[in-house]
């Protein structure tokens, strides 16, 4: 029987010598944490520059969205192809020349003259961002598999470390009015010398995957997968919903002061990171299937606190329960979807990141659409809704994988 919503294998035959796991599995890890750890970086050096370029650009707001979902819109072209380049020639090149891409393409931004160049460079940035995503899951897929015990929350623990690293030193450099350019092409060279030095390290592996790997159509697509998409297809969507409503819904309907409205999301952000560090460790103990349902669970208590109460300081730690009910999830259900025999890991974590991240870019929006219908309390339940519904499909998913399991 496969093991999705378990831990993962303590071999995988024919993947790599068994006398080379215990020389390079380490070194292995780390570099594969540096890739996060990058992708971290990249991402928050931009985003921590936003203000910059768009003052720069002299954008006004409906403009400058305009231009931002170019990054939203790259993503979504580059996560499938990703998934072909990690079956066609393996997650160590697919990952080399995806991280090294997300790095260069940082520059980008910061050599926009209006807002259809800008729009331009945040394609390619976000594509390059989508398709890293998918490629260095990957890498980190078959890496567990290799560890024989769980390390996925671990590795995104290490990409929220370095979004809080790089937005905080992105608002040191730009307190002190470095401008953009030289800003981006010193971070853009910095970040690319340390993801090519981390490249020899990775483990040059591939999956046995099917020929239809890099194709994989809905039909196709086994059921313990489908459900695992819905399940990041809710998680995502409820990120999404929390990183843009929370400071509103403090401010607007708590009334709290503009400092306690921002430290919402911040207390969000900081329970998602500091229990990415402890997730892999309360995955041993409680099993993937659990740890996945516990956190969709506990996600849902601490929201519905928050909205329930009338007094910001108390919703607080409300929302401090959703980062740490939310913190394992995503990388717990990539890590499964990397898993699946039948399709490859490429393949595998590009459905679930794809599907997922449709869900991160519908959330805010029907947010904003349930809010105008009711209310933005009844805006957010959506996300309770979510989150118990993602802890009852993780049943259904196990249920999928055994009866796949005796087809075979």
């Amino acid at each position: 029987m496969s093991q999705l919503l378990e831990y993962p294998e303590t071999s995988s035959p024919g993947v790599m010598p068994p006398d080379a796991v215990p020389h390079n599995l380490r070194r292995a890890w780390w570099a594969v944490a540096a890739r996060f750890l990058l992708h971290g970086f990249a991402v928050s050096t931009w985003v921590s520059r936003i203000p910059s370029v768009k003052t720069g650009l002299h954008l006004g707001d409906g403009v400058f969205g305009f231009s931002l979902f170019g990054t939203a819109v790259g993503s979504v072209v580059g996560i499938p192809l990703s998934g072909w380049l990690v079956s066609r020639y393996g997650s160590k090149r697919a990952s080399t020349w995806t991280n090294a891409g997300i790095c260069l393409a940082l520059m980008l931004p910061a050599f926009a003259v209006n807002a259809a160049t800008l729009f331009a460079a945040l394609f390619a940035f976000g594509f390059m961002m989508g398709a890293d995503d998918v490629a260095m899951n990957s890498q980190a897929v078959m890496v567990e598999r290799l560890t024989g015990s769980p390390t996925m929350s671990r590795f995104h623990a290490m990409f929220s470390l370095g979004g809080i690293v790089g937005a905080s030193a992105g608002g040191w450099i730009a307190s002190h009015a470095v401008g953009v350019v030289p800003h981006f092409v010193v971070a853009s060279a910095l970040f690319v010398s340390m993801s090519l030095g981390a490249a020899p390290l990775m483990l040059d592996v591939r999956a046995a995957a099917t020929a239809s790997a890099s194709r994989l159509r809905f039909r196709q697509m086994p059921v313990a997968l489908i459900a695992l998409c819905a399940i990041g297809f809710c998680i995502f969507l409820s990120e999404g919903a929390m990183a843009d409503w929370t400071a509103v819904y403090l401010r607007q309907i708590l009334h709290a002061g503009p400092g306690v409205a921002a430290a919402g999301y911040a207390v969000f952000s900081a329970a998602m990171a500091i229990f990415r560090f402890c997730g892999d460790a309360i995955t041993v103990k409680l099993g993937f299937a659990w740890t996945i349902r516990a956190g969709a669970l506990l996600a849902a208590c601490g929201l519905s606190l928050a909205l329930l109460v009338d007094s910001p300081y108390w919703a607080l730690p409300g929302f401090a329960l959703v980062g740490a009910g939310f913190s394992s999830i995503i990388p717990l259900v990539f890590a499964a979807g990397g898993r699946i025999k039948s399709i490859g890991e490429g393949a595998g974590v590009a459905t679930v990141s794809g599907l997922g991240y449709l869900g991160f870019l519908l959330g805010p929006t029907a947010i904003g659409f349930i809010s105008e219908l009711s209310s933005l309390r009844g805006g957010l339940a959506l996300i309770v809704l979510l989150s118990l519904l993602a802890a009852g499909l993780v049943g259904f998913a196990q249920e999928a994988e055994g009866a796949e399991a005796k087809a075979l």
